[in-house]
């Protein structure tokens, strides 16, 4: 898996109109498996693809770590969930992911700590700190699908 595309966020509030770009490309069905460190961004990068799918208020959009998930009503429904506090790829799954997906996007903050059960289409987005407020996203897929969707992206970037 390589990158796909890598892009720099220069700010907190860049990150959420970063979020809101890589949106566009998404669809129902879709998983976005968020990595990165304690405070890399993972949660702004959500509050952007929340808002990139329609929900009216990033307000509303906080890490689920206690409840694990959080549903947002948009364009399509939109399941956040956080899996730092999960155990295993069954507690995942107890979570009722499959029925998620049928018409909705889900995004997984800590997503490597369950990577064994997501399906292989994950889109999968590494956040690092670069330094201060600069971050690299760093966009992976395995799908040649999603890669067009994502292509648009760079070409607009």
């Amino acid at each position: 898996m390589t990158a796909t595309l890598e892009i720099y966020s220069q700010s907190p509030e860049e990150t959420v109109e970063i979020g809101q770009m890589i949106a566009a490309a998404l669809a129902p069905g879709d998983v976005v498996g968020l990595i990165g460190e304690l405070g890399a961004g993972k949660t702004q990068l959500t509050k952007g693809l929340a808002l990139g799918l329609g929900v009216p208020d990033s307000r509303l959009v906080n890490s689920p770590t206690f409840v694990l998930v959080n549903e947002y009503e948009g364009r399509v429904p939109v399941y956040h969930i956080d899996a730092y506090r999960l155990r295993s790829g069954g507690e995942y799954d107890g979570l009722g992911v499959e029925e998620m997906l049928l018409n909705g996007i889900v995004i997984i903050e800590w997503a490597d700590r369950v990577a064994m059960v997501l399906p292989s289409r994950t889109i999968w987005i590494e956040i690092a700190a670069e330094e201060d407020n600069v971050r690299r996203l760093a966009i992976l897929t395995t799908s040649p699908e999603t890669d067009q969707r994502l292509a648009k992206l760079g070409a607009a970037g």
